[in-house]
């Protein structure tokens, strides 16, 4: 974050390396989540792209790009620079993005200034990217068990529900309510939770039963013998903010549409990081990596 005077420039970076398969789509979209969590508008995209040696063709290259300019119309993002290699021992495509945006002051969030007291909301459901992976990557296993149409929904996650966070977190912090702001996404919720509480200095409790989890997310992970809470779940954000503005924070998010639910609250450091599971307390779980490398 830098400070320009009269507003911050906030910029952040994250490489796409878990799917080839529209993978232009998944840079632009989780770069601009990374930069609208922190209260500003992604407006500037500088790409890095590595590709395999003897899979790069043209159509693959102007596949990439077509859907990397596709992206950014969406979201009113300008493409300004970046580089692009044939890279020698790699298997697939890797796409770097480097996103910056501007948040006015006193708009700038952080995942850092969760309060003891407050509220976690969560919108729409967890795991929408690696659902959505699974169903790409895994489709002609998935569709003898569980049928075309299911796996052909689950592959479209990313459209809808969708992985985009941007409109529902500038919602969000166009209230002013909002203390910290974090998009769930390797690791899956239960990581950012972690990245969550270790940021602000706090513990927290998490509700499992309020945690929304779509069906088609729930048969693959019990198919592949892998846990929802840690998989790839951008798509979801978490908005943590004082009691007395929830109800008006999760209205304006519902009034455009966008499933939010009351998931949990923070609490004191020496609590730690639990969740109610079945009536009983238990160890918020931690993921060294995501289940989705158990699969692919």
């Amino acid at each position: 974050v830098i400070d320009l005077g009269d507003r911050y420039l906030v910029v952040a970076s994250d490489p796409i390396t878990f799917t080839a398969k529209g993978i232009g789509f998944y840079l632009v979209t989780i770069n601009a989540n990374d930069i609208a969590v922190m209260g500003a508008r992604p407006q500037y995209l500088i790409v890095t792209l590595l590709l395999p040696e003897n899979l790069t063709d043209a159509e693959l290259v102007n596949k990439i790009f077509d859907s990397i300019a596709s992206a950014s119309r969406s979201l009113e993002v300008s493409v300004i620079g970046g580089h692009t290699e044939i890279t020698y021992g790699i298997d697939r495509p890797i796409a770097i993005g480097t996103m910056l945006g501007f948040a006015p002051k006193g708009r700038l969030i952080t995942s850092s200034n969760a309060k003891v007291g407050d509220v976690i909301l969560l919108t729409k459901g967890i795991a929408i990217e690696g659902t959505s992976i699974i169903a790409k990557e895994k489709s002609e296993e998935l569709e003898r068990i569980f049928g075309k149409e299911l796996v052909e929904k689950a592959a479209k996650f990313t459209a809808e529900p969708g992985i985009s966070v941007v409109r529902e977190a500038l919602i969000a912090s166009e209230t002013g309510c909002v203390h910290a702001m974090h998009d769930p996404t390797e690791g899956g919720l239960a990581t950012a939770l972690f990245e969550l509480a270790t940021a602000s200095d706090v513990g927290l409790l998490i509700s499992l039963e309020d945690i929304p989890i779509y069906r088609e997310t729930r048969e693959f992970c019990r198919y592949f013998h892998i846990d929802p809470l840690g998989l790839l779940a951008s798509g979801a954000l978490l908005i943590v903010v004082p009691p007395e503005c929830a109800e008006s924070v999760e209205s304006a998010v519902l009034s455009n549409g966008i499933p939010v639910r009351r998931i949990g609250e923070i609490k004191p450091k020496d609590f730690g990081l639990k969740m109610l599971k079945d009536g009983k307390l238990a160890d918020l779980p931690v993921y060294h990596r995501d289940e989705l490398t158990k699969i692919l």
